[in-house]
């Protein structure tokens, strides 16, 4: 397997690209992952390189040690060591950080994977909420949380939820905050696939390498399409868009080799031109 680690600018968070996949892994195993500041800038420099590479055609983002993440760190927060600068200043910082983490993910035209090892709480569940599909281990869980230490709640996480699974269960999932086991996220429809914990990254991976294997122009449309849904364009200007993008993909090499491939019963290597 070639490898080539990405270099984050932090231990915080560990990234690398190995044929086609790059592989994210938010490492403060220690803190369940919780986010830091180096944490979140580490993200952004490794889904910028993802969006960026030609050669990356699938991402997927996970946590170490068995948990996804816990979001923000509550001990600093009880410390006031996560109160800095005016309120301004904060909001402003804030902002920033949501654009360069789930918002990166949730834009860049590239299929996006969460492997869910164990907890996803908070910011961290928002940042799992912002990947196009989720895997879950059979013993892991999401929470809100947010209501529990009385936050509203960040990182696009309410529209995210809101979108997946209808407003009057995400408003109960914000509300109450109660822990959801994975078989509940799978039905829910929070939860793409649910693998044996042991058997949650040979899972996850098969996924990531067929996306990688698939055609990447019409994925980069296909998650366009979806987005633009998502975010409420009428129906005839979503039909529109459509068809602008499924004659632009008719155009490819890649579908005219791929068209050339289904009828004579052989498989193809999608080329991404």
């Amino acid at each position: 397997m070639s490898r080539t680690d990405i270099d984050t600018g932090t231990e915080d968070c560990l990234a690398y690209e190995a044929n086609g996949i790059e592989v994210i892994t938010l490492n403060r195993p220690e803190a369940r992952n919780a986010l830091t500041d180096p944490m979140k800038d580490g993200m952004g420099i490794a889904l910028d390189y993802a969006a960026r590479s030609h050669s990356v055609r699938s991402v997927v983002v996970t946590g170490a040690g068995g948990a996804f993440c816990a979001g923000g760190d509550v001990k600093q927060m009880a410390a006031g060591r996560d109160e800095v600068g005016t309120l301004d200043e904060r909001i402003h910082e804030q902002r920033l950080d949501h654009r360069k983490t789930a918002g990166r993910m949730y834009a860049m035209p590239k299929p996006v994977i969460a492997m869910i090892p164990g907890p996803a709480a908070g910011a961290g569940l928002s940042i799992a909420l912002a990947a196009d599909m989720r895997t879950m281990a059979a013993s892991s869980f999401i929470t809100t949380a947010f209501a529990r230490v009385g936050f509203s709640g960040d990182y696009g996480g309410t529209w995210f939820l809101h979108h997946l699974v209808g407003p009057g269960k995400a408003r109960e999932l914000y509300y109450l905050s109660d822990r959801v086991g994975a078989e509940e996220c799978l039905a829910l429809g929070i939860a793409n696939r649910v693998f044996a914990d042991e058997e949650l990254e040979e899972g996850t991976m098969e996924m990531a390498r067929r996306l990688a294997d698939g055609p990447p122009v019409a994925y980069r449309y296909m998650k366009e399409n979806f987005n633009r849904a998502a975010m409420g364009t009428e129906l005839g200007e979503c039909m529109d868009i459509e068809a602008t993008h499924h004659i632009h993909t008719g155009l490819t090499e890649d579908h005219k080799e791929a068209a050339k491939a289904f009828v004579e019963k052989r498989e193809v290597s999608f080329k991404g031109i």
